[in-house]
C-alpha cells in the first residue's frame, strides 16, 4: 500500500515542477478553445434560427432545404466537415486559418442541432400568439421577432446550454486541423516533456473546469423555467 502511495505522489509532484513551464502555453490556448466555442456557438444559432424559421415556414422549398441541411448536419460527424473545409477548400482557392475554418465548421455542423431545439421551442408557444399578432396587423417577420422567438428563446435555452457544452467538448476537433487549443497544446507538450498521462489528465481537468459552470447555469435555467410553469399552472 505504501509503495502505492509513493508512487502517486511522485507522479503528482510533478506538476509544482512543470506547471510554471506550462501555464503559459496553455492560457493562451484555453483563449483559443473559449474563442473557437463563442464562434461556433454564435455560427450556429444564427443558421438554426434561420433553419427554424424555414422549417416552419409555410414554402414547400424552404421547408426542403431546411430539412436537407439539417439531416446532413445531424448525420455527418464534424470532424469531416472540418477536413472538407480545411483540406477540400484551398484546391478550389479558398484558404482559411485553421482557427476560422474551426468556428465555420463546428457552426456548420452544431447549426442542425440548435434547429430542431429552436423549432420545438417556436412550435411550443401557443398558437393563438400568432393569430392575435395578425389580427393587430403586425407582419409575419414582427411576429416572429416580438412574439414568437423571445418566447422560444426562454423555452429552447437549457437545451442551448446543454449544447454549449457539447460545443466547448466539440472544440477539441480543431486540434486535427491544427488549431492552437487546448488538445493540440496538450500533444505538443507530451511530445516534447514525455509526460503524457500528466498533461492529459491536467487539460482533461480544465475542460471539466469550464464546463461545469455552464452545466449549472443549465440545470439553473431549468428550475426556473419549470417553476414558472408551475406557478401558471
Amino acid at each position: 500500500m505504501m509503495e502505492y502511495l509513493d508512487q502517486f505522489a511522485a507522479f503528482l509532484s510533478v506538476y509544482p515542477a512543470k506547471l510554471p513551464q506550462w501555464e503559459g502555453v496553455l492560457i493562451r490556448a484555453i483563449k483559443t478553445t473559449l474563442i473557437v466555442t463563442a464562434g461556433s456557438f454564435a455560427v450556429a444559432l444564427v443558421i438554426g434560427v434561420l433553419l427554424a424559421l424555414a422549417r416552419l415556414s409555410k414554402n414547400a422549398l424552404l421547408r426542403g432545404i431546411a430539412r436537407f441541411y439539417i439531416e446532413i448536419a445531424r448525420g455527418v460527424p464534424a470532424l469531416v466537415i472540418l477536413f472538407l473545409l480545411y483540406f477540400g477548400l484551398p484546391p478550389l482557392g479558398i484558404v482559411m486559418d485553421a482557427v476560422p475554418t474551426a468556428i465555420l465548421g463546428l457552426g456548420l455542423s452544431t447549426g442542425g442541432y440548435v434547429a430542431e431545439i429552436i423549432r420545438a421551442g417556436i412550435e411550443a408557444t401557443h398558437k393563438g400568439q400568432r393569430e392575435a399578432g395578425l389580427t393587430i396587423g403586425m407582419s409575419s417577420w414582427q411576429i416572429n421577432r416580438y412574439i414568437i422567438l423571445p418566447q422560444a428563446a426562454r423555452i429552447s435555452l437549457p437545451s442551448l446550454m446543454n449544447t454549449l457544452i457539447t460545443v466547448l467538448k466539440d472544440s477539441s476537433l480543431a486540434s486535427l486541423i491544427t488549431a492552437p487549443e487546448l488538445m493540440l497544446r496538450a500533444k505538443a507538450i507530451s511530445s516534447t516533456d514525455f509526460l503524457p498521462m500528466h498533461i492529459l489528465l491536467l487539460v482533461g481537468a480544465i475542460y471539466l473546469c469550464l464546463a461545469i459552470p455552464l452545466s449549472q447555469l443549465s440545470r439553473l435555467l431549468e428550475r426556473r423555467m419549470f417553476s414558472k410553469l408551475g406557478n401558471r399552472m
